[in-house]
Formats: C-alpha cells, structure tokens, sequence
C-alpha cells in the first residue's frame, strides 16, 4: 500500500502562485508514475501534470509554462509550483501514483492506484 498525503494549496489573487506537496510513503518504488490532477465544480477530475521516471515530465497545454511539476526521490514528495494563476484554475487538486501505460498527460484517472487526499486552490480575479 502507498499513502499519499497533501499540503499547501489555499486561496489567492490572479497572477498570484501557489505551491502543493505530496508525501508518499509506504510501499514506495522510484519508477511510480506521480502525477497531480485536479477537479473544478461540476467537471471531470483532469491531469494537469506528470512526472516519470527518468524524471519525465509532461504538462496539460492549460498549464504549461506557468506549472512545474518535480519530485524529491530521497524523500518521495512530489510538488507542483503554480505560477501566474487564473480563475479557471481553481479546483480541488489530487496527487497520484500509478502505473499508467505512458506516464503522460493523456493518461487518465482510472490508470492511477493510489490518491492524496486533495487540496483546494482558489484563484479570485
């Protein structure tokens, strides 16, 4: 079994950032795919970012070049840096771990095993 426990997130400004962690623990392999997904009202839970092994990382073209998302291997924490947020960005955000056939952004939530607990990030404009 793995446990994945978040932190961070919380509310700010547009143009603001914000910053979220994942610790795994328990059963914890090197090659896991990771990744962080969100949820907003009323819509379907979407990645937003991966990162594989070989430290591979992909992005949702929504994010890219304002998100990044890394990954401590000594401690196994993931974290995804959110810059120059939107409205639309806020959501309820879910770290994962799996084993997706390609660990990229068009994999989906069912690839993924085990989940965070979520934290909530909202943009106001």
């Amino acid at each position: 079994q793995v446990q994945l426990v978040e932190s961070g997130g919380g509310s700010v400004q547009a143009g603001g950032s914000l910053s979220l962690s994942c610790a795994a623990s328990g059963s914890t392999r090197t090659n896991f795919c990771m990744a962080w997904f969100r949820q907003a009202p009323g819509k379907e839970r979407e990645v937003v970012a991966t990162f594989g092994r070989y430290e591979s990382t992909s992005y949702a073209d929504s994010v890219k070049g304002r998100f990044t998302i890394s990954k401590d291997n000594a401690d196994q924490t993931l974290y995804l840096r959110m810059n120059s947020l939107k409205p639309e960005d806020t959501a309820m955000y879910y770290c994962a771990a799996g084993y997706p056939f390609h660990c990229f952004v068009s994999a989906g939530s069912p690839d993924f095993k085990y989940w965070g607990q979520g934290s909530q990030v909202t943009v106001s404009s």
